[in-house]
């Protein structure tokens, strides 16, 4: 009987306060990184208008690289040589 005594004496005054430590270390960083997380969503949400400006520029630009590509092989090969 004694021995469950030792035991649960040894749980209160070594293990829980040992976990609980262990919880700590483990919760902190996940508390900072939500405040990271939160001031990235901030942030990201001023990038919509902005991006529906840009649409028009991001058509031409594709069709520029579609354009492009077969001459820049031939430009590539040219570089090559030298």
């Amino acid at each position: 009987m004694s021995f469950w005594w030792i035991a649960n004496i040894l749980l209160v005054a070594v293990v829980i306060p040992v976990v609980i430590a262990i919880l700590i270390q483990v919760l902190t960083p996940i508390f900072q990184i939500r405040k990271y997380v939160d001031d990235i969503i901030d942030a990201a949400q001023h990038f919509g208008p902005h991006l529906d400006e840009i649409t028009g520029e991001l058509v031409q630009t594709r069709d520029l690289v579609k354009t492009a590509g077969p001459e820049l092989g031939r430009y590539a090969r040219a570089v090559d040589n030298l």
